[in-house]
């Protein structure tokens, strides 16, 4: 069982600085349990939106977040590290997953049962605006039900 939530609130302060050192901004350290195993995930992504993480990046933030994790000690008993990065279509939580999906295009579903495609124009702490069909729609962050990009094939030209 995971201690408390507010033990990966530490960790994360501490690794924030180390991704920055690698060129990659903390996304968030989650603790899951699946297969009877307990995961700590160390999610980062490129500090520039729209750039990559290559493996070599990974390999090194994970070497350097080992000793941390037995330094912090945020769960009791054995747990698998794993250093990722969120993946194409990862759910968008905060203000600043939608602003890194400036000109891309997102599916929502909101608490409302009403559900959107759309190309984000912007976002800010408290909304997003979608072009949907064509038309800017204000999404309020506290309507989402869920939100994912989505991903895109081929050129639109």
């Amino acid at each position: 069982m995971a201690k408390p939530q507010h033990h990966f609130e530490a960790l994360e302060e501490r690794l924030a600085p180390i991704a920055s050192g690698f060129g990659l901004e903390l996304d968030s350290v989650i603790g899951v349990k699946e297969s009877g195993m307990q995961i700590v995930r160390v999610i980062v992504e490129a500090i520039e939106p729209g750039a990559s993480v290559d493996s070599e990046a990974l390999a090194d933030m994970s070497r350097a977040v080992s000793p941390i994790m037995d330094e912090v000690d945020p769960v009791d008993g054995e747990y698998f590290l794993e250093v990722s990065t969120p993946g194409a279509e990862r759910e968008l939580v905060t203000p600043r997953h939608w602003g890194r999906q400036i000109g891309r295009l997102v599916a929502v579903k909101l608490k409302d049962a009403t559900k959107l495609v759309g190309r984000v124009e912007s976002a800010t702490d408290f909304h997003a605006v979608l072009n949907v069909d064509g038309t800017p729609t204000t999404i309020e962050y506290t309507q989402v039900k869920k939100a994912r990009p989505r991903v895109e094939f081929g050129s639109e030209e």
